[in-house]
């Protein structure tokens, strides 16, 4: 049942990956062009459509509790039907906070910053709307990015009113504060308002086009099946071979218990001895480090703890002999209420237990 359901489980992330594709390919050819909504403040906001040489002139609108208060001219819906809202609010509705991270967890990004999000601001991750700046390089290997979030129920009025006038998409953004002209604003919240009901009908189509696919392949497979009439030779064919088989193996037991003895002698030899694995580490660890936890699987271990200086533990554990292909596997964390950084390094441990012949 497990496996059913896994297996389940997996055709239906495969069907919703296809149809999000699909729609979202759609939405790139079909959409109308974008149309920036920028806050002026006080509920105020100018809407003017984003590609160069638009004819449309600039629109002024005010919401107020998530309604439409004033229009200019009232071609604010003509503006924004079927097109993408590009909403740029400003900073002072935000909370920005700066994350230092290892450079290599820049492809983690998106994992890191939801897993912290209520560590660095008031909000959940499921109740805040929040994004993260372009990384920047910094000293000692590792990258800054700058997170901004507010609370979701704070613009989703705003949302609200601007899907209300006909948009089709709706991005909102925010620049961070100090940064450069130019520099690309941060997007906190990226929602399609009329994915919901394209998707679930592209769903349908591509649930529909795999069964069929399925039923097809069934039906070939039980052709085959029924048609192959050479099924009692091919048994009687494999009776014979099992038969054969049995035979060799009555006769080479003995050296295949040989073989079997000899191989798990030479694994007990050649797997790493944890108690070794541990000594060699207190031997090469600096005395400000605290290992939390050590775990050895097969030729690989993974060690876990504190220290005042994370990427010089790599350099050691390669100076070592006993280990080698030291590297981060998760990113490096400090916390305000310990001294150091939280590590999580796994490395090769060599073979260099095995004893001399």
């Amino acid at each position: 049942m497990n496996l059913l359901r896994q297996i389940s489980h997996g055709v239906s992330r495969w069907i919703d990956c296809v149809a999000a594709w699909i729609v979202a390919a759609y939405a790139k050819v079909a959409s109308a062009p974008g149309v920036q909504v920028v806050d002026e403040g006080d509920g105020v906001f100018t809407l003017r459509a984003a590609a160069k040489g638009a004819k449309n002139p600039p629109e002024r609108i005010r919401i107020v509790d998530g309604k439409i208060a004033a229009s200019g001219s009232g071609n604010a819906g003509a503006l924004l039907k079927s097109g993408r809202a590009e909403v740029l609010l400003q900073p002072t509705n935000f909370v920005f906070r700066p994350l230092e991270l290892p450079r290599r967890a820049t492809e983690f990004l998106d994992g890191i910053v939801r897993s912290q999000i209520d560590r660095l601001t008031p909000w959940s991750a499921e109740n805040a709307a929040f994004g993260w700046s372009a990384p920047a390089e910094i000293a000692n290997d590792r990258i800054m990015v700058t997170v901004a979030a507010t609370a979701r129920a704070a613009i989703t009025p705003l949302v609200g009113a601007i899907a209300g006038l006909g948009a089709d998409s709706i991005v909102v953004s925010t620049p961070a504060p100090g940064a450069p002209a130019g520099a690309a604003a941060i997007k906190v919240l990226d929602q399609r308002i009329r994915g919901a009901l394209e998707l679930s009908r592209v769903r349908r189509a591509v649930a529909a086009v795999l069964l069929a696919a399925f039923v097809l392949a069934a039906a070939a497979v039980a052709t085959d099946t029924i048609v192959g009439g050479e099924l009692d030779a091919r048994q009687a064919d494999l009776s014979r071979r099992i038969a054969a088989q049995r035979a060799s193996l009555r006769s080479g037991r003995d050296a295949v218990r040989d073989s079997a003895l000899a191989a798990l002698e030479r694994r007990r030899h050649e797997t790493p001895s944890s108690v070794i694995v541990l000594e060699v580490l207190s031997q090469i660890l600096p005395d400000h480090t605290f290992v939390t936890e050590l775990r050895i699987q097969g030729d690989k271990m993974q060690v876990i703890g504190v220290t005042r200086d994370a990427p010089s533990l790599i350099r050691l554990i390669e100076q070592s002999p006993h280990f080698t292909r030291a590297t981060f596997f998760a990113p490096t964390t400090r916390s305000p209420s310990e001294p150091g950084e939280h590590f999580h390094i796994e490395a090769r441990i060599e073979p260099v237990f095995t004893p001399k012949s």
